[in-house]
């Protein structure tokens, strides 16, 4: 069964933000683009401006709106975050920044600011969380994905054996690290950059892990070069990373890559959303995957 994700310009859909019962006066709306599991739009009223985010619960992705919204208060407590003004119903309305999104240039331009933005999240959201906490463990996401992609009869059953070894091997050389709180999906556009600060935006995977993946998954978003990955090490960790850490890092970006090709595998047969070819997003990462192991495997064999 796929999820359909609203598409713009649908009068429904339009209909169903007037009736949120927050605005003042009378309101317009564009549609946010950018995004490939949910649909936003930006609603202008009397007193200011916002976005508005439709998405439901994706167990198959392991995203849940509740714990979602309840990391979103969290990090806006922090002062990570925009202000949630709405969170029900499978809508969320967050405050309008009108920042600038980041993209693979910034990140680069920025390594050791984006780096302490990185470490500050970490080590002080776990005492903003609230109620029961979650777990993001790469490796099992991937070994849960395999079972959502065979019980859906996808294309790719017949891989996901060579996927698994991937990630037990990947899992195997992981350097043991503090518990802190992570983001989990530090795309380059879920950075925003007010002139002032930097912003970080959409905790649907957000939970309790190492530093690890972030720093491997922005690393590999942003395509971070072996230098580069080395200087968001030392200025994340504060000194000339060891052998092992370093392996450890190189090992988690692809992991963090074949997640990514996995989720848009499991994407393609669960979710609907307009003018985005999950099959293309597969083939993309599955490319950069064999690229990403290829070196890792020149270095480490």
């Amino acid at each position: 069964m796929t999820t359909a994700i609203p598409p713009a310009d649908n009068g429904i859909v339009q209909s169903r933000i007037a009736s949120l019962p927050l605005w003042k006066g009378n309101i317009s709306v564009a549609l946010l683009k950018g995004g490939i599991s949910n649909e936003s739009y930006v609603v202008e009223d009397n007193a200011g401006k916002y976005v508005v985010r439709f998405g439901t619960d994706y167990p198959f992705h392991h995203v849940f709106r509740a714990r979602e919204a309840m990391t979103a208060r969290a990090a806006h407590r922090a002062g990570f975050a925009p202000e949630l003004f709405h969170a029900e119903d499978g809508v969320m309305v967050t405050a309008f920044l009108g920042a600038k999104t980041w993209d693979a240039d910034d990140v680069r331009a920025n390594i050791p600011r984006v780096a302490k933005l990185i470490r500050q999240f970490h080590t002080s959201m776990p005492q903003h969380i609230l109620g029961p906490g979650f777990m993001f463990w790469v490796f099992h996401v991937i070994r849960d994905y395999a079972r959502t992609l065979e019980a859906g009869k996808s294309r790719f059953v017949s891989k996901l054996p060579s996927y698994l070894a991937i990630a037990e091997e990947m899992e195997t050389v992981q350097k043991p690290l503090p518990i802190i709180f992570s983001h989990n999906d530090l795309l380059p556009a879920n950075i925003l950059d007010d002139g002032e600060r930097l912003w970080l935006i959409d905790f649907e995977y957000a939970g309790f892990s190492t530093a690890m993946f972030d720093l491997a998954g922005l690393a590999s978003n942003a395509g971070l070069s072996t230098a580069e990955s080395q200087t968001l090490l030392e200025s994340y960790f504060g000194g000339l990373p060891d052998p092992d850490l370093q392996r450890s890092h190189a090992a988690m970006q692809c992991a963090s890559l074949l997640r990514e090709a996995m989720w848009s595998m499991v994407s393609e047969l669960h979710l609907n959303a307009p003018g985005v070819d999950y099959a293309a997003y597969t083939a993309e990462n599955l490319l950069r995957l064999d690229q990403a192991l290829e070196s890792y495997r020149a270095v480490y064999g």
